[in-house]
């Protein structure tokens, strides 16, 4: 019978300093979003603390801008091991490049998107528990390998995490994969779950909860507080994000010590703009 290993930790966590609390450099206003949550069509709004923000496309014209900070005053407090970075490379920092560019084509954009996101997916799944397995060659050689666990599935958080379905599928065929919606509630401006749908099973299962990009990381408190209401512990959820702020990292980590966050990026300007262009609605 097979043996069972721990899950794969290869990945290294991410070792810069991040902010723990607001960071000094602001994000951009968002243009027509809603505050007191993540929006991947526009950045999250900004605490007082950090001075007014406001102008067109996210143009700050007031308070310190984020090119006026050095580099030591963006991240300042280790989060640990639950926030994942993938190893940076040449790639990797040009696909970033792209995603960030307001003057890339549509076509541009999401060719770099998808190909970041199917780097991000499949370090994802490297994170996942697996055993070890042998099998038969076609020249009759026992191999010694291993195989994934069963009883697993995705949750993308609409609509921008829908973005992040394709790359998932690309990679599990087969998997089962949820939907949440959460927008901002008209009259109180809080964060509202409107439609959750999952496999039956999800408590039994481990989660690949997707969403690009990490502003407040209120919209993904509400996910996994609608995920734990379905039995699903948060030790069993990984965040799959391509951007995420210093804040809304901790904001999630502090809420969920035991949650996993893996991104490609942490800085206090997230590309928010992200779910507009990627659907075309810019």
């Amino acid at each position: 019978m097979a043996k069972e290993l721990r899950r794969r930790d290869a990945m290294p966590c991410h070792n810069q300093q991040l902010a723990a609390t607001a960071s000094p450099c602001p994000e951009p206003a968002e243009p027509g979003g809603e505050p007191g949550q993540d929006q991947a069509g526009g950045p999250a709004k900004l605490p007082a603390t950090n001075g007014a923000v406001t102008g067109p496309a996210g143009d700050s014209t007031e308070g310190p801008q984020p090119e006026d900070c050095e580099p030591e005053d963006l991240f300042f407090c280790p989060l640990g091991p639950q926030l994942k970075l993938l190893p940076m490379n040449d790639q990797i920092r040009e696909l970033q490049t792209i995603i960030r560019d307001k003057t890339a084509s549509r076509g541009d954009f999401m060719f770099s998107a998808d190909r970041l996101i199917r780097l991000v997916v499949e370090e994802g799944l490297n994170q996942l528990p697996y055993k070890e397995c042998t099998v038969t060659t076609p020249t009759g050689y026992k191999y010694e390998g291993v195989k994934f666990e069963k009883g697993n599935c995705g949750v993308s958080i609409m609509r921008s995490g829908e973005a992040m379905e394709q790359g998932l599928r690309d990679c599990c065929r087969s998997i089962r994969i949820g939907k949440i919606l959460i927008q901002s509630d008209e009259e109180t401006q809080r964060a509202k779950v409107y439609y959750a749908k999952f496999p039956p099973d999800i408590y039994r299962r481990k989660v690949l909860l997707m969403y690009p990009i990490l502003s407040t990381g209120n919209t993904v408190i509400e996910a996994v507080k609608v995920l734990i209401e379905h039995g699903v512990q948060p030790s069993v959820i990984i965040v799959l994000s391509l951007f995420s702020t210093p804040h809304g990292a901790t904001s999630i980590i502090q809420e969920f010590p035991d949650i996993t966050i893996l991104t490609t990026e942490v800085h206090p300007v997230a590309p928010t703009h992200f779910g507009q262009k990627y659907f075309g609605t810019d």
